[in-house]
């Protein structure tokens, strides 16, 4: 069976975003009846629309769904959790990786359910710090576990391409709750998601 990609949107909503689209193109004066240019607002319209898609999710909905009963209660971590996300103050893309690491009190949660909790965030207009508090609080108020902690590292358009355009910097934000405000736990933590597993 062939591959088919399938993205639904708002008709209304891309036919506004479309308009909106050419007015900005048409302002920094480019030709929006060129080639290369004639789709480009519906295409920027419809991008907008899935890139801002969190809005309309509920990561708690998503963890609730793949909740199950499990006495394990050492640390589980999913790690290098790819992270995109556009800036809030300038619309600009940031990208890196997330890190999440809980320490079950009764329920786990199906692995790929922690990616679709950053996306859901991710696909907002975001501050890094606030994407870490988001991802961290939703995990903790949800899964009620011994201990939650996140950690992300990205680098952000908004400084790289403008500004101090400074291209090597990378920011990294972390949370934590429970266990992993022991400085024990939290150091396991840290030296697991640094080092290569053998």
């Amino acid at each position: 069976m062939a591959y088919r990609h399938f993205e639904e949107y708002s008709q209304a909503t891309t036919e506004d975003m479309k308009q909106k689209y050419r007015d900005i193109i048409t302002k920094l004066g480019e030709d929006v009846s060129r080639e290369g240019i004639v789709k480009t607002p519906e295409r920027a319209a419809k991008a907008m629309q899935f890139l801002t898609q969190g809005y309309d999710q509920d990561a708690e909905q998503i963890l609730r769904s793949a909740m199950f009963k499990e006495d394990y209660d050492e640390m589980v971590i999913v790690k290098d959790i790819e992270v995109y996300s556009l800036c809030e103050h300038h619309i600009l893309p940031f990208f890196g990786k997330a890190h999440i690491a809980y320490i079950p009190n009764g329920y786990i949660v199906g692995l790929s359910k922690l990616p679709r909790v950053v996306d859901v965030f991710a696909r907002r207009l975001q501050v890094q710090e606030r994407l870490t508090h988001d991802i961290l609080e939703c995990i903790n108020n949800t899964l009620k576990p011994k201990g939650v902690a996140v950690v992300i590292e990205a680098s952000h358009m908004c400084m790289m391409m403008r500004g101090v355009q400074k291209q090597n910097s990378v920011t990294t934000t972390s949370g934590f709750r429970g266990q992993f405000e022991k400085n024990e736990t939290r150091s396991e933590f840290l030296r697991l998601i640094s080092n290569e597993l053998s």
